[in-house]
């Protein structure tokens, strides 16, 4: 693997699993495999968990991380070619990312959408700036359509917790992505990415997407799900609840309606197969979900948010085996 930017990257993704399941049961059986390495994180976004499990990921595999928040701490970069840069942009991609290449052997890169131009945002400019002029190994520590980081330890989780059910091994577990409302249009990056691992050939589920008209996904996320407008009818039988917030894909970047119907609830919960209750957080309690979900045994999120570290692991442990 030379590169982990998407499920696509993925040469097994089964496999992958069981290496973050690996280095979960023993975080330090490989910590001598990134000694004299180092490992860039580069931010030009908010992060807690994907900064701080990504960093103690490459600590536990014996690298050393250097840490920036490139809208606070760097120039600003300017990523179109054959622009005269006299505006407000000092450096561009070109040398910033072939300098950040002589530095370090793997590069994270995290950037979100700005929600304003559909073509622009899935262009993945950022992203491909540095993937194209690095010279390195590119880690997406979420972008402007997925957070395959995420999805891994999502994917991990979903298998944890399916071994230990009684019907594991008889069939298929039911997985809903639902949506869920927010003050806020936030980009489809979570949702996209979790659709398109858990649609993947090798998931081996029954996944469903729910969402209200007009918050569809892209068809090249959504084509490995069924697709339903109806919250009761999807979480019917659920065995996973994967809650979260999008704007429109269509059209783009709104929010359509608060719709504060769609919150999970207790009563919501009670439709399932006593399904868990997965969330990437941060989430708006009370908005997205309902405090006696959140807090209540059905919940998973911290789980689900501790297994950021063995999968992020696992991916360096490929991105450094490969080079």
């Amino acid at each position: 693997m030379k590169h982990f930017t998407s499920v696509a990257d993925v040469p097994d993704v089964p496999t992958l699993i069981a290496a973050a399941a690996a280095a979960k049961a023993n975080p330090y059986q490989d910590e001598n495999l990134g000694r004299h390495k180092t490992l860039g994180l580069f931010f030009f976004n908010a992060s807690l968990r994907t900064r701080l499990s990504t960093q103690k990921a490459a600590e536990n595999l014996g690298m050393k991380v250097m840490v920036v928040n490139l809208n606070q701490e760097g120039w600003a970069l300017e990523f179109q070619d054959g622009v005269v840069m006299d505006g407000n942009k000092p450096e561009h991609i070109r040398e910033a990312a072939a300098v950040i290449g002589q530095y370090c052997d793997i590069i994270g890169v995290r950037s979100f959408p700005e929600l304003k131009s559909r073509e622009a945002d899935y262009a993945e400019t950022v992203l491909n700036g540095f993937r194209q002029w690095s010279g390195k190994p590119i880690l997406s520590l979420e972008s402007a359509t997925r957070h395959p980081l995420q999805s891994l330890a999502d994917a991990l989780t979903i298998e944890e917790l399916w071994k230990q059910h009684p019907d594991y091994g008889k069939r298929q577990p039911k997985v809903v992505l639902t949506w869920a409302p927010h003050p806020r249009a936030l980009p489809q990056c979570v949702p996209n990415s979790f659709a398109e691992w858990m649609g993947h050939p090798s998931a081996g589920l029954d996944l469903t997407i729910v969402q209200p008209e007009g918050y569809e996904l892209a068809d090249e996320f959504s084509s490995g799900a069924k697709v339903s407008y109806d919250q009761d009818v999807a979480l019917e039988g659920a065995d996973f609840v994967y809650a979260k917030n999008w704007s429109s894909y269509h059209q783009y970047g709104q929010a359509l309606k608060l719709d504060r119907d769609w919150m999970i609830t207790t009563a919501k919960m009670s439709i399932t197969n006593s399904g868990k209750l997965m969330h990437c957080l941060p989430t708006r309690r009370n908005v997205e979900l309902a405090d006696e979900v959140l807090d209540g045994s059905a919940s998973v999120v911290i789980q689900q948010a501790g297994n950021r570290v063995p999968a992020a692991q696992a991916i360096l442990k490929q991105l450094l085996l490969a080079r």
